[in-house]
This record gives structure tokens, C-alpha cells and sequence, in this order.
């Protein structure tokens, strides 16, 4: 998700702007946000949004087009683009309905919303509000008058008692049902009143004061912001004394009032502009679903060049390995786990078929190899026991017959003769050896006993070169034939010893030594030696040449060894991998368990 994020930044930058536009411009339109209203904000704001709506068009464009590019076209597979498009074709084609759906939708319910019968409930809500309290303040003119009668009529029986005035005052309080009841001179100071402090009383306006000065009608005061309804009246039969009577609204009275005026102010404006707001609604919808519509095409190609990268990698890998090529692999690349495990799983069948190819091609090498030395050896053999017989008897017939001075020269050519006749017959030994190749027979053997026993007699050989033998266990058991996984080991360093010694013919100030290591896991057993002599210099290019039967790099080598060993770890179920290193050479053995 993070590497989507950066990758596409620049992209969600400019959603982010046009939909932020987008919002502006629905609100200015309902008067509603911090741009006025006004004909030519709403033109920029609209020729603003259309740009950047074609701006992310092409940017969307852009980056779909470069993912085709780099995630389906490189992988080449028609199936992969085939499902691309049906993928994308099912996800525009239900969205564009959609939105077609939800815009004709909406344009629906904005004509209903200005429906005639929802604009007679709306204005008819709030006569009905303003009538309720236009009829409680309106009450307060008759209540004042009513209870001004009432004090002119009790007049004497007061007779500016305040006790009996406050009695009086509040009788009227809960007749008339109001909340102050107060009797003022024309300075406005309080003479009687029904509150219990003197201290709350709030002297009415003197603009409403002189009004009724001269006239004898009552006046009603309207403070609506603080949710009073009050009236104020001359007592005509007093000397410069007012009643003044205040009535209480609700407490949220005033307050559903503004609110309901705004709501009608902001019912008409949508209206008017409801064209604009269909506009504006649209392109932030548009805008909203272009950049849905590129989130998912955009995850579908990630995830289907995932799927199909590793189709068509194992497709690839299966035509190479039916054409021959067993060193094919198949890409290690990041999906899903079941497909990568289907991936493992086919490199290591790979593997295997390499590995058989591998032990078959070595059997039947060798089978042929075999065959050529039974048949060398046989030709070979048979007229060397001749030859033998007859160089006695040259021997025995002419040693007497020649003179002192040409016995020697004789008896020198035929010791030549008959040391040739040993290396041949040494060499047919050998060549009867591996013909004669039996079979290996498996017992369970321990691995680190018989190193060391060919360590120790190699070291009998020659003290002089340091031999390491490093191990993870005192006990590797390998079922093995005992002589032969012996043989393998013996060939091996001995050659190490040869190697070195020969690297010290020409320089012998430097420590001679050979590390072996041999280490066991649960799939198989490692052996490693390693030594710093003359190394595979000169086969470093053809290195596997050296398993190759009669191959040889020494004087007097029939190169059979490392064949011998190359068969022998190919019938333990082993193989055996010869590399270079800068100071030497290094060899690798895997047994398998």
C-alpha cells in the first residue's frame, strides 16, 4: 500500500485539490461556504473545476496506461491482458450505470425536495410559529388592559398599601398569567411591584415611555432576542403612574424562530440555484468515481501481473525444459503464497530431473567407459605375456654369447624394456579396476571414523602438510559401502597432498595445509575440503572436464581416479562440485539422506 501511495502521489494530490474544488463549489452554490455568491465566482469556480477534472483524466490516463506498459505488456501473455480488459470493462461499465443512476437520482429528489406541497409545509411551518408568538405577544395588550381596570377599580381599597398592592399585584400575576407585574413612576422608579427582589427589576425603554405619556392606549414591547414580550400603560386615574406588565416567551422560542427563518432563506436559495448544484454534485461524483475506478483497475493489474508473471514464468520454464534445458528456473518473484510454493516446488522438480539426467548421463558414461577398458585392457594384456617370455629367453640365449663390454648395454636395455612392460601392465591393472567396478553394497556407516582413518595414513605419507578436520558431530551416520565411500575420500586428499606438493616444487615458503569439514543437517550431509595448492587454475572454464575418464593434469596420471570418485558419489546418492578459489581449490560433496 505504501509503495501504491508513493508511486502515485503527484495522483492523489490532485484528487485530493479537485474534490476539495469540487466541495467549494457545491457549498458556494447553497451560499454556504467562504467564497461569495455571486455569478462570477461560480463561473471561475466551474471553468476551475473542469480543468482539473481533465487534468486528472489525463493523469489517470497516464499512469494506467504506464502500468499496461510495465506490468502486462512485459510479461507477454494474451490470457494476461484478456483479463485485464474483461476486469476493467466489469467495473467501468456497473459504475458508469451507477452514476448515471445516482445523478438522475438525485436531480430526482432536488425537484421533489421543491415539490409545491414541501414548499406549502415549509412556509406554513413557520406562519404557524410566528402566529403562536405574535398570539402571546399580542395577549399582553389585553392582559394590561384588563389588569389596569382591575387596579383603578381597587384604587381606594389599596390605598398605597404596599402589602396590599404586592397581594393585589400578584392575584393579577397568576389571573393574567404573566411573569412581572410592575406599577412605576415616570422617572421609571419602581412604587409596587410582584417581585420578591427589587433588584431584578429592568426598567422599561424611554422611547416606550413617552410614547404613552399623552395616550391612554396600551403599548406592547418586544425584546425578542432575550424571549420577552412586554406592554406599558398610564393608569388614568393615578398621578403620573404606568403599569408595566412583562411576559415571558420560552427560552428556545427565539431561537426556533431564527432557525427557522434561516432554513426558509436557505430553502429558497437551493432552489434558485438548483441547476448549479445538480453541476456540482456531478463533478464531485465524476471526480469521486474516475478515482475509484483507477484504484481498482490499478489493483487489478498489480495483482493479475502477479498471478500471470508467475503463469508465464513457469510457462516459459517448462518450454525450456522440453526443449533440453535442465539449468531453467523459474523467477523468485514476490506473490501469492500458494503460488509461490507452486514455484519452489517446480525448481526443486527441476533440480531433480537435472540431478537424474545428470546421474544417468554419468552411468552411462561410465557404462561406456568401462566397456572401452575391459576390451583396452584384454587387447592390451595379451601380448605383454609374449612379450615377457621372449625377452627371457633373449636373456638366457644371448647373455653368454656377447662380449663383457655389450652384456651390460644388453642387460640395461632389457631392465628398459621390462620396466615399460610394469607401468603397462600397471596401467591395464587400473583399467581391469574400473571395469570391474562392483556395486555398492549400503550398510551404515560412520562418516567422521573413516575420514580420520584416511587422514591418519595419509599423514603417514607426508607429516609435513597440516590436515584440519572440522566437524558438527562426532557420529555422521551415511548408508554407504565402507571401501568405496573410503576410496572417495582417500583419492580426494590424496590429490589435495599432490596439489600442494607440487605448488611447493617451485615455492615452499608457505604453510601447507588442508582444511576438511563435514556437516550434517535433516536433508543431508556436507563434506568440504579445501587446500592451497596448485588449484584449478587452468580449468577454470572447463572445470567439469576433470570427472571426464583418462582426463589428467599430472605426469603420470591415467586419470581414472576422480571418475572413479565422480561414480562412486553418484551411486551414494551424492554429488560432487570442484571450485576455484584464489589460493588453492576447494571441493563439495552433498549425500542426500
Amino acid at each position: 500500500m505504501y509503495e501504491f501511495i508513493k508511486k502515485n502521489i503527484y495522483l492523489i494530490i490532485l484528487f485530493i485539490i479537485t474534490l476539495s474544488i469540487g466541495f467549494l463549489t457545491f457549498l458556494t452554490f447553497i451560499d454556504k461556504g467562504f467564497i461569495e455568491l455571486n455569478d462570477q465566482n461560480l463561473q471561475i469556480l466551474l471553468v476551475l473545476n473542469i480543468f482539473l477534472l481533465i487534468t486528472l483524466f489525463i493523469f489517470i490516463f497516464i499512469e494506467i496506461k504506464n502500468a499496461i506498459k510495465n506490468d502486462i505488456d512485459t510479461d507477454g501473455l494474451k490470457s494476461n491482458k484478456k483479463y485485464i480488459t474483461y476486469f476493467g470493462l466489469f467495473t467501468l461499465i456497473p459504475s458508469v450505470l451507477i452514476s448515471i443512476f445516482s445523478l438522475f437520482l438525485f436531480s430526482f429528489a432536488l425537484e421533489k425536495y421543491f415539490d409545491k406541497k414541501v414548499t406549502t409545509v415549509v412556509n406554513n411551518s413557520y406562519e404557524l410559529a410566528r402566529s403562536y408568538v405574535d398570539e402571546i405577544r399580542n395577549k399582553i395588550q389585553s392582559d394590561i388592559v384588563l389588569i389596569a381596570f382591575d387596579t383603578t377599580k381597587s384604587k381606594k381599597f389599596l390605598n398605597n398599601d404596599s402589602i396590599e398592592y404586592k397581594r393585589f399585584l400578584n392575584t393579577q400575576k397568576l389571573i393574567r398569567n404573566v411573569d412581572e407585574i410592575h406599577i412605576i413612576d415616570i422617572n421609571k422608579k419602581l412604587l409596587f411591584t410582584s417581585l420578591d427582589d427589587d433588584q431584578t427589576y429592568i426598567p422599561p425603554v424611554d422611547r416606550a415611555l413617552n410614547l404613552v405619556l399623552e395616550d391612554d392606549r396600551p403599548l406592547k414591547i418586544i425584546n425578542a432576542p432575550e424571549n420577552i414580550s412586554a406592554a406599558i400603560m398610564r393608569l388614568q386615574n393615578f398621578e403620573n403612574r404606568f403599569l408595566y406588565v412583562i411576559k415571558y416567551l420560552d427560552k428556545d422560542i427565539s431561537k426556533y424562530l431564527t432557525e427557522s427563518q434561516e432554513a426558509i432563506n436557505f430553502y429558497y436559495r437551493v432552489e434558485e440555484k438548483s441547476t448549479g448544484i445538480k453541476i456540482s454534485f456531478a463533478i464531485i461524483y465524476i471526480i469521486v468515481v474516475s478515482v475509484l475506478l483507477f484504484v481498482s483497475i490499478s489493483i487489478a493489474i498489480r495483482f493479475s501481473s502477479r498471478f500471470f508473471r508467475s503463469i508465464n514464468n513457469l510457462i516459459l520454464a517448462s518450454t525450456s525444459i522440453g526443449q533440453g534445458n535442465f539449468n531453467a528456473k523459474v523467477p523468485e518473484v514476490k506473490t501469492d503464497k500458494d503460488l509461490e510454493t507452486l514455484n519452489k516446488n517446480f525448481n526443486l522438480m527441476i533440480d531433480r530431473l537435472k540431478s537424474q539426467q545428470e546421474k544417468l548421463i554419468i552411468n552411462e558414461r561410465h557404462e561406456a567407459w568401462e566397456s572401452l577398458a575391459r576390451k583396452l585392457a584384454h587387447e592390451i594384456k595379451n601380448p605383454l605375456t609374449p612379450i615377457q617370455l621372449t625377452i627371457d629367453r633373449l636373456k638366457n640365449k644371448y647373455s653368454d654369447q656377447l662380449k663383457e663390454s655389450d652384456t651390460l648395454s644388453f642387460k640395461e636395455n632389457l631392465k628398459i624394456i621390462n620396466n615399460q612392460i610394469k607401468q603397462i601392465e600397471k596401467l591395464v591393472n587400473e583399467f581391469s579396476d574400473f571395469a570391474r567396478m562392483p556395486k555398492p553394497i549400503f550398510r551404515e556407516n560412520n562418516l567422521v571414523h573413516l575420514i580420520n582413518e584416511n587422514i591418519n595414513l595419509l599423514k603417514e605419507l607426508d607429516n609435513s602438510i597440516d590436515i584440519i578436520f572440522n566437524k558438527n558431530s562426532d557420529k555422521i551416520f551415511i548408508e554407504s559401502d565402507k571401501e568405496q565411500i573410503s576410496r572417495v575420500f582417500l583419492n580426494l586428499i590424496k590429490n589435495s597432498i599432490e596439489s600442494i606438493n607440487q605448488k611447493a616444487e617451485n615455492n615452499n615458503n608457505f604453510n601447507k595445509k588442508i582444511t576438511i569439514e563435514l556437516i550434517e543437517d535433516d536433508s543431508h550431509i556436507k563434506a568440504l575440503i579445501e587446500d592451497n595448492g596448485v588449484g584449478f587454475k587452468e580449468l577454470k572454464h572447463n572445470i567439469r572436464d576433470i570427472l571426464n575418464p583418462y582426463f589428467t593434469t599430472k605426469k603420470n596420471g591415467t586419470g581414472l581416479g576422480l571418475s572413479i570418485v565422480n561414480k562412486i558419489v553418484n551411486d551414494h546418492n551424492g554429488k560432487i562440485e570442484f571450485i576455484p578459489i584464489k589460493h588453492g581449490a576447494k571441493i563439495k560433496i552433498i549425500f542426500l539422506k
